[in-house]
Formats: C-alpha cells, structure tokens, sequence
C-alpha cells in the first residue's frame, strides 16, 4: 500500500488546512494527493479483482467472504474504526460503516458500491484469465475491475485522501450480493436510522465515453411479460396440412410486430415517453457502444436520450421455437416468447406493464388468442438536480475531468436506489463513478481505464469538500 496512505496525522492535518484556509474551496493540492495514491489504490484494485466474488447460486461462497474480509482491512487502513455488517437471510454481508462529522452540525454523505460480480462467461472469449487483474493500455482488465470493485476502492481512495478524516461525515454501505437478486433493495425503507444522511454517492454507474464526466440522474424502470400461442395439439406435416392449419409461430409473430410502428417507435397506448434534454450522445456514440453492424439503421425516430432513457422500449429477449438446425417440415403447434419492457422513470412500471399486457390480450391475430403471463417490475427513478449536493458534485466533476458533466439516464436498474430514496426521502442522490460505457461490463474482458478510477477518485474527494462548503454556507444564510 502506498506509504501516503499509511500516514494520516500529518497528511489529514494538511489537507484539513487548506481546505479551511481557502474558505470552503477544495484543497489546491487535491490533484498531487490523488495522484500519490493511485499506485496503491491500483494495486489494492488489482488484490480485490483477483478474488471472484461471485454471488449466484451454483458458485462458492468463500470468494465472497473473502472479498469483504479484504475491504474491511481496507476500510481500517484508510482510518476507519466503526466498522458493521448486515447479514439479510438470502444475500451475502453488507459491510457498514460510519465516520462521524467534524462538527456537530456538518453534513453526512453515504457512499454506496457492491464488491460482487458477475460470473465470467465463456471464458474462451477472454484475451486474459477473468481473475487475473492484467495490465493493459491505460487500463486493468479483470472480470468486476469495473462492475463494481474500481468503486469500491474509489470510494476508499477518497477516505485515504482526507487520511480518514474527511470534511463531512460517511457512511458506508458496500453490498455483497447486487448482481444477483438481493433482498437488500427493500431492507433501507425498514431500518432509515442506519441509512440517515444528506447526500449519497451511489457508485455503480460511469461516462458516457471515457473523458466525459457524467451524472446519471434517472434509471428507466422494468417489467417482465410472457406471450404465448398454442394452436394444435402437436406439429402436422406442412405440406399436407400448411395453408389451413394455424400455426402458433407465425401467429405469435404477428403479435409481435404490432409492438412498433413503421419507424421502430413503440406502439402500445399508455406508456409514457418525453423528450430528454443534454443527450450529449451521438448517433455515431451510439452506433460504436452497441456495435451496430454498419448499414443498418437505428430503431425509432426523434431525439435518441428519449428512446433511450425518457420512453418506452420492447424487447424480445427470449423466444420458443424450433431451432433452424433441427426445423422439420412441420406446422409449428406452440410458440411462447419473454419480453421485457423498459419505461419512464416516473411511471409506474406496473401500469406500464398493464398497458403492454392489455395491447397484446386485446389482439385476435389470425383470429388466435394469445395466453399472456406478466411477470416481476422494478421501479424507475429520477433524481432532483437543483440542491446543494449537485451543485458541489458539478464542480468536483468538473474539476477532474476540465468540462461541465452532461447528464445521463440509464436503462439498467439498480434496486438499491429506490430503497435507499425511500429511506431517506430528503437526501440528494448521486450517482456517477469509475465506469464508462465502453468497459464492457457483463462482457468478456471488462476493464477500467486508469483516467476514469483517476478522475472519479478525484471527483469524490473533491465534493467532500465542496459539499461541506456549500452545506455550511446554505445553513449560515
């Protein structure tokens, strides 16, 4: 570990001095701090990212303990005492932790991140072992190096800064157990107490593209639908029996193409969609991050944040049928196909669903019923941007990228976001962190640059001091 990381008294009174002496302003000399701890935090990364912490059923779940074994170490050496742990029937820890405020009436921020990550995959799609950390240009490639664990030590980084003695007070929630169907999401609401604070940082977001700082400030709420079709009671020969007998495949596809209109827009009545402001995302950004295969256009039309973030999108994700390679020369007797909705982050991602159930239970394609199954939602989100929190975080950003951050939405969810804003209604939310859209997390070889974990680290350190500042000054006037 990196010696400066190690050495509190000294350095903590330093950067506490400067702090102060510019009267609410970040420590001029926050950038040469930071940067005299990235080889530590870089290599306590690579130790983290090399355990898989994998969280799902079917995997061990020594790596797991193993992982919060080592962050709690972490949390010790970077200055913090009060250090906890909830341990929910059906999830893995949730380590916690509190640092008091300097002053009675200082602000208190909750960081947030998970050490859990995703199972590697395939393996063989990988340029280097999943869980051997592996330099690479600019960057560390490891299974989780992005999807969480660089925020994690983020948010350590920025408590080693302040050498654990940061200007507001902390609370820590690292979760165990995010990738995988965790009961946490709704433990904040049941206990507010322990989750009390001004303003969180939820850690598990990133760029938009490497260099561009960004706040994402919505989450597109989900649900879940099965539409099947069933029209014989077993497959007849296409030939004696094709043109007459009713085939459930052609028949469920029917259904689903009435989901879009001509131009790729959603067309089921009832789901909310809205322009989105500051996009600060191209056709040609968008083209490169999805990998869309040259010549073939995108779907829908208007501004792309609404068809991304503030409207609705369908997607076949799953489909029953018979396999090209095993297709006989047959009438298709059942056809059955998953899909899943993504909707505005103010809808209620149940009526959305309903409206979707509706428009397909409403169809007679062929003059066929469909057999429809909704499934599980979660909800969306939409962050308050006009409070002090925000305003200390763009200056942070800004400093530690150079630019003003754009804003972001995401169609991923994050269940904990939700619970911790019930929680905690009063509190600012921010989530922004170490990823960028082009790590490829969930995908073989995930990596982080060292110019996002750089940036990010300074960035949170950064808005401690900026949101101490401003706090103060807010309860002064």
């Amino acid at each position: 570990m990196n010696q400066e990381a190690n050495d509190p008294p000294g350095h903590a009174r330093h950067t506490r001095h400067s702090w102060r002496a510019r009267s609410g302003a970040v420590a001029p000399g926050l950038e040469s701090i930071v940067d005299a701890l990235m080889d530590g935090v870089c290599a306590d990364l690579k130790r983290l990212a090399a355990i898989p912490s994998i969280a799902f059923p079917g995997f061990s779940p020594e790596p797991v303990l193993e992982a919060r074994d080592l962050i709690v170490a972490l949390l010790r050496d970077a200055g913090v005492t009060d250090i906890g742990e909830l341990n929910l029937p059906g999830t893995a820890p949730v380590i916690t932790a509190t640092i008091p405020p300097p002053t009675p009436d200082g602000p208190t921020v909750l960081l947030y991140a998970h050490y859990d990550v995703q199972p590697p995959g395939d393996e063989r799609l990988w340029d280097s072992p999943p869980f051997e950390p592996t330099g690479i240009e600019d960057g560390i490639r490891a299974r989780g190096i992005a999807d969480d664990k660089a925020n994690v030590m983020v948010h350590i980084g920025a408590l080693r800064a302040y050498g654990g003695r940061p200007p507001v007070g902390i609370k820590i929630v690292f979760e165990g157990q995010e990738e995988y169907g965790s009961v946490f999401g709704g433990y904040p609401p049941t206990d507010p107490d322990l989750f009390a604070c001004d303003a969180m940082i939820i850690a598990d977001t990133g760029n938009i593209r490497p260099g561009t700082p960004t706040l994402t400030t919505a989450l597109r709420g989900s649900a879940d639908l099965l539409v099947e079709v069933r029209t014989l009671n077993a497959a007849v020969h296409s030939g004696q029996y094709g043109g007459a007998a009713p085939d459930a495949l052609l028949t469920l596809l029917k259904a689903l193409a009435t989901l879009h209109d001509v131009h790729g827009d959603v067309a089921v009545e009832g789901l909310r969609r809205a322009p989105w402001h500051d996009t600060a995302l191209t056709d040609d950004d968008f083209r490169a991050l999805a990998g869309v295969v040259p010549g073939t256009p995108l779907l829908g039309s208007g501004g792309l944040g609404e068809r991304l973030w503030s409207g609705p999108a369908v997607t076949v994700v799953g489909l029953d049928a018979p396999p090209v390679e095993r297709a006989a020369s047959a009438v298709v007797p059942y056809a059955r196909a998953k899909l899943n909705l993504r909707v505005h982050p103010r809808q209620d991602p149940e009526e959305a669903l309903a409206a979707l159930a509706r428009h397909l239970e409403r169809l007679r394609p062929f003059g066929v019923s469909l057999t429809v199954t909704p499934g599980g939602t979660g909800p969306g989100y939409e962050a308050a941007t006009d409070g002090p929190a925000y305003r200390a975080i763009a200056a942070a950003l800004r400093r530690a990228w150079g630019s003003d951050p754009v804003h972001a939405a995401t169609g991923g969810s994050i269940p904990l976001v939700n619970g911790l804003a019930k929680a905690v209604p009063n509190a600012e939310i921010l989530l922004f962190g170490a990823e960028d859209n082009l790590c490829n997390l969930h995908g073989p070889n995930e990596r982080v640059l060292l110019s996002e974990l750089r940036g990010a680290l300074l960035a949170e350190a950064a808005f401690l001091a900026e949101y101490a500042a401003t706090y103060q000054a807010g309860a002064r006037a």
